[in-house]
This record gives structure tokens, sequence and C-alpha cells, in this order.
């Protein structure tokens, strides 16, 4: 039996139906106060998961302001899941590595691997996304999808925004600020359908409103969003978008893979 069997009900029909819509609080955000607005406003918009930085004491309080809301645990250290887990956490995520990339620190395929195989061994039965780094060329982003499902990934999660480059004003802008992490779920989403592999997709970094049915069409099973709303100060603002998102999603597309 899958793993992704152990997920709330909601949340496994979300990704099911390829409208699931995950909110990112931030991999190095540990402001107890800014967490607990991201997730007030992902469960008073309609999100379907949270995502947080990896440590037990924010687990503990997104329980509190927003029951119900399952969460998601971001961390580069295998080490620091068990005790996030055991807190509460409904699933773990290696990365999002974009935090990184302007410090300098790139992850390569063979590291990917590694932090999966230990993550594994740590929590055989937990439901464990990996995310797949952009600064790989994109047929070798595929082969690690494939390789990172083979090693115990039950989801595979794209980024790129960081590397895009928009020109253009208005929803082209936004368009072309998505376009690597579409283009990666796109070719992951492929690549693992040939590999006969049964694996979410999840699109994340860059996208918008406009976007997201695009990340859909691309083949992805749902979406993450963070800076659209964690940079935002106001909760009600917070609250606006993540409605946005979840208007945009909509009930799901036909993938184009």
């Amino acid at each position: 039996m899958s793993r992704l069997s152990g997920l709330p009900v909601a949340l496994e029909t979300a990704l099911a139906g390829r409208r699931a819509l995950k909110v990112i609080a931030g991999l190095n955000n540990f402001d107890a106060s800014s967490v607990a607005r991201v997730a007030r406003a992902a469960a008073a918009g309609g999100a379907d998961l949270i995502d947080v930085a990896c440590d037990p004491a924010l687990v503990a309080l997104v329980r509190e302001v927003a029951p119900g809301l399952p969460v998601c645990v971001s961390a580069v250290d295998p080490e620091l899941f068990p005790a996030a887990v055991a807190a509460g956490a409904t699933l773990v995520e290696i990365g999002n590595f974009d935090s990184f990339y302007p410090q300098g620190i790139v992850f390569g395929a063979d590291e990917v691997l590694a932090l999966t195989r230990r993550t594994r061994a740590l929590l055989p039965e937990a439901v464990l996304s990996v995310t797949v780094p952009h600064v790989l060329p994109l047929d070798q982003q595929e082969q690690l999808a494939v390789d990172l499902v083979a090693a115990g990934a039950d989801l595979i999660q794209t980024e790129g925004g960081t590397s895009a480059r928009p020109f253009s004003a208005g929803s082209l802008g936004l368009i072309e600020k998505a376009a690597p992490t579409l283009a990666a779920a796109h070719g992951i989403s492929r690549a693992l359908a040939a590999a006969d592999t049964v694996v979410p997709v999840l699109c994340a970094s860059g996208l918008s409103a406009v976007t997201l049915p695009l990340a859909i069409a691309a083949g992805a099973s749902g979406v993450g969003v963070g800076s659209a709303i964690n940079k935002l100060s106001d909760e009600l603002a917070m609250v606006a978008v993540v409605r946005s998102l979840r208007e945009a999603l909509g009930s799901g597309v036909k993938a184009a893979v």
C-alpha cells in the first residue's frame, strides 16, 4: 500500500484530483508570529497543506492556530525530521533549495539522493517529498526524479523561481517568472510516466494565480506558493491571496503530457 494512503483524506483527495494547494511559510522562517499568520491565512483561504521550517515548536504552533491543516516540514538535514514527525508533522520534505542559492550553496543529484536515502532510513513509514534542484539541466532533473522515487520519495517537487529573469510586466511577466518550474514539472511528469511510476509532482517557486492552471496542465498534481503570501504583512491580504490561488486551481484540468 502506498504511503500516500496515510495522508489525511482531504489532502490525498486533492492530490488525486490534481488540485492540491500548499502554502509555504519559508524554509528559514522560524518567526513564530509570522508562521502563525501564514498558517491562519492558509486555513482560512482553503489551502490543503502548509509547509514550515523543520521545528517541532512550529509544528505544534500550526496545529494550535490552524487545527486540521496538515503540516509539512522542510529541511536539508534528515536528522531534524523525526522530532517534527513526533510533534505531529504529516509529511517531511527535503528542500526547497531556493533559499540556499544566494548563499552560494548548491545541491547536486548525488547529495539529494543521499539525503533521501538517509531520511527513508530514519523514517521508513513517513510520507516524503523531495525537491529536485533546478540548477541541474532539465534532462538530469528528470533522471534524478526517477532515481528519487526508486530511493523512497513519495512526492517530487519542482523549483526554479530564483533563476527566472522576467522581462515583461503583467501576466506575461508572471508566465516568464514561472517558466523554469513549469518546464521542470512537464519534463519530470513525462519522465515518471515513462518509467511507469505513479508519483504526484508538486510545482513550486515563482507561481501566481495566473500560472497555477499552467502548472496543472504541465502535469503537476498540486502547487506550492510561498513569497506571494509569506512576504505580506497583513493577514487579511494573505487570506485574499490564498483564496485567489484556490479559485485559480479550480477542480483541476487534464494534463498535457
